[in-house]
């Protein structure tokens, strides 16, 4: 029976990398973004490449009801074998000055939305003892992030959320994978901000090919937990050695200078 994945965020990226893999090992797939014409390219290119279907969804994710309205869409098909939550952005600046409307559609987004279609999709996934599901979460999930604090939080909300749910799934044949990447050049810098630090950083920005593939092999191992690179595995690690505090001032300290 064909296969089929489900990749959101897929126009460009990650999720365009991950959707490339996915075809090419055969899944048919249902590519959702809001960018319209950026994802028709996606399609014609797949297309001329690859035999497998592609399907595309035009939505916005950050809306309340993006995860029932993709559902409704999808439940038609006779299997989903893998759910890929990557979609998201970012926001910089102190918590009283941000937007609150681009506030709020990012935890729609990053929070209800990767929640709910994994609630969703999820059981029938158990029914079949089959399914694996990839949450992109990022090497912010480890630590407090001043000035970009609700992203920094909500990151660490889909690493949890994947690491309980992972847990409660052994022995049932579906796995879940979190990829907590490093800096990586895509999209991603232009939607938060020209002063966040990822835009000043060059020593450690990952090639989102490179990101794509480790995260990719992660899942179809069962891995939990995937952080690509050894000097971002190291950095992961710094906030269990010293107090929360002392990993915020840092945090914090990068990011101004990185303003300068």
């Amino acid at each position: 029976m064909t296969k089929t994945a489900l990749v959101t965020g897929a126009a460009s990226g990650l999720g365009y990398e991950l959707a490339f893999l996915l075809i090419k090992d055969g899944y048919d797939l249902v590519l959702v973004d809001i960018d319209a014409p950026k994802l028709k390219e996606v399609k014609q290119f797949f297309n001329k490449k690859f035999k497998s279907e592609v399907n595309l969804l035009i939505k916005d994710l950050s809306k309340p009801d993006a995860a029932q309205d993709i559902y409704n869409e999808v439940e038609h098909l006779p299997r989903m074998d893998v759910l890929v939550n990557n979609a998201g952005f970012g926001l910089f600046g102190t918590f009283a000055k941000t937007d609150w409307k681009r506030e709020s559609e990012m935890l729609h987004l990053h929070v209800l939305t990767t929640t709910h279609l994994t609630k969703l999709i999820l059981p029938a996934m158990i029914s079949r003892k089959s399914g694996k599901i990839l949450n992109i979460s990022s090497l912010a999930a480890f630590q407090p992030g001043p000035l970009m604090s609700m992203y920094y939080a909500s990151k660490s909300y889909i690493l949890s959320f994947s690491e309980a749910i992972a847990n409660e799934l052994k022995g049932t044949g579906v796995t879940v994978t979190v990829l907590c990447p490093g800096p990586t050049k895509t999209l991603f810098q232009e939607t938060v901000s020209n002063d966040c630090s990822e835009n000043k950083i060059s020593f450690n920005m990952a090639c989102p090919t490179d990101v794509a593939l480790y995260g990719y092999n992660a899942m179809i191992k069962g891995k939990t937990v995937a952080i690509p690179g050894a000097f971002n595995k190291f950095l992961s690690t710094i906030p269990r050695f010293i107090s929360r505090n002392m990993v915020t001032r840092i945090v914090r300290n990068i990011q101004e200078k990185n303003r300068a």
